[in-house]
């Protein structure tokens, strides 16, 4: 099954763009995944295929109208494929939800641009995910878009060379990976870690275990408040009902 990516933008020029090279764009040529766009201007009906207009209210910048942009996404048909509208007002997306985006049959990503959509557009279509890539603020959604693709891409049957290349990084189970060293053995004073020196496939495991929850408790503590909290929750995922005191 190839995965199908259809991109809604001002600018098509911008796709594949860097996910023509690397294993997207060997992916791509081997069938593994198709990307086409279609252009939000075309599907304006005045003679300046106008796209956007003055926020209603008042205030800076422009707003993309949602009459354009329904006739732009309705001719996308889904066939099953989710739909992600780029906004930093969505929710942050997260590994989990890639993996399960890569398992499906594709995606359709709505780039936003200027001050962002006309909110009727998810009010008529509630199907719409509105998605963040972080807490940060691009000029486009189409940057977001590329970024998304890959991380999907990286994932599907057959395009990384192992297996099990996608299984031991970060967020995956919920932490961050564990360091990684290679030759020479000593650079410039430092030395690789002598566990991962020592053949004891064992130790190894366990120091990257340990390197893994420290880097997780200090770099990202919400990150870890999070897998601390699921790893104490009873194997049925059920809270415990508190015990009523004796009347």
């Amino acid at each position: 099954m190839t995965f199908a990516a259809t991109i809604l933008t001002l600018y098509p020029e911008m796709f594949p763009g860097p996910l023509g090279h690397s294993i997207a764009g060997r992916a791509m040529a081997e069938g593994k995944w198709a990307c086409e766009t279609v252009q939000i201007r075309d599907f304006a009906e005045d003679k300046h295929r106008t796209v956007d207009d003055t926020p209603a209210g008042g205030g800076a910048g422009m707003v993309l109208k949602c009459d354009v942009l329904a006739r732009a996404l309705d001719s996308a048909p889904a066939a099953g494929r989710p739909i992600l509208a780029m906004t930093p007002r969505g929710k942050p997306i997260t590994q989990a939800r890639i993996r399960e985006l890569a398992q499906g049959p594709g995606v359709i990503i709505l780039c936003g641009r200027f001050e962002g959509f006309d909110e009727r557009l998810f009010e008529a279509r509630p199907e719409i995910e509105q998605v963040s890539l972080a807490d940060i603020v691009l000029s486009g959604g189409e940057m977001a878009a590329l970024t998304i693709l890959d991380a999907c891409i990286r994932l599907l049957p057959g395009v990384m060379g192992a297996p099990s290349s996608g299984a031991e990084e970060s967020y995956e189970n919920g932490l961050l990976e564990y360091p990684h060293y290679t030759r020479p053995l000593e650079w410039e004073g430092r030395t690789i870690p002598e566990v991962l020196r020592s053949g004891d496939h064992a130790k190894i495991a366990a120091w990257r275990k340990l390197q893994s929850e420290n880097d997780t408790r200090l770099r990202r503590p919400d990150l870890w408040e999070r897998h601390e909290g699921a790893r104490v929750q009873p194997a049925s995922g059920a809270r415990q009902k508190r015990k009523e005191p004796d009347q």
